[in-house]
């Protein structure tokens, strides 16, 4: 099953704290929604990806656990971007210093763009609505963002300022020097 797309506006501009309200009386179901309004409903992904989810986040956070410089989040953590979409990467990480000086509500979605994400795309995701929206978070102001997928075997790496640099096939990636010292090691995401 694919995702749900709503188109809500003109007819219903949700706030942010509709949309966040909206979320908080209907847990079961994962929500984005764009910048142009509409709502996105998402299906649970299969055991497959929820595997591969689950890796990626462990494999993140223990490193991010051991540099101390920031904090990670899973795919049920939403961000409010600064162009008004609300997106859930399957993982994000977000420099300490920058949330301190924004001293957000911890209920409430955190109103900035991460410093790094990961999509991991699924059977049921389309490559082009992922690509697109890769290209949201680097336009938000993401510095570092991995789309990997295990169907093409490949990742496609989107950097702040530059041009999406596609790896075939690659047995780990590095944080450069947006997350200094972490390699993640794809042989059990990628295989």
């Amino acid at each position: 099953m694919t995702a749900l797309i709503l188109n809500l506006s003109p007819t219903i501009e949700l706030t942010d704290d509709q949309f966040f309200e909206i979320c908080q009386n209907n847990r079961d179901l994962r929500f984005e929604r764009t910048a142009q309004g509409e709502l996105i409903i998402m299906p649970p992904t299969g055991w497959e990806s929820g595997n591969r989810n689950s890796r990626l986040n462990q494999r993140l956070s223990n490193w991010a656990e051991a540099d101390g410089t920031g904090l990670v989040f899973d795919s049920s953590t939403g961000f409010i971007l600064p162009n008004g979409a609300t997106r859930s990467p399957d993982a994000a990480w977000v420099k300490k210093e920058r949330i301190e000086a924004l001293n957000p509500n911890p209920a409430k979605f955190l109103p900035m763009a991460p410093d790094f994400v990961i999509e991991l795309r699924s059977a049921t995701d389309s490559l082009q609505l992922l690509q697109r929206k890769m290209q949201e978070y680097i336009d938000n102001g993401v510095r570092l963002a991995w789309l990997i997928d295990p169907q093409n075997q490949r990742v496609e790496i989107y950097r702040l300022g530059q041009e999406v640099e596609v790896l075939q096939s690659p047995s780990s990636l590095s944080g450069e020097d947006v997350l200094s010292g972490f390699i993640l090691d794809l042989a059990q995401i990628l295989s």
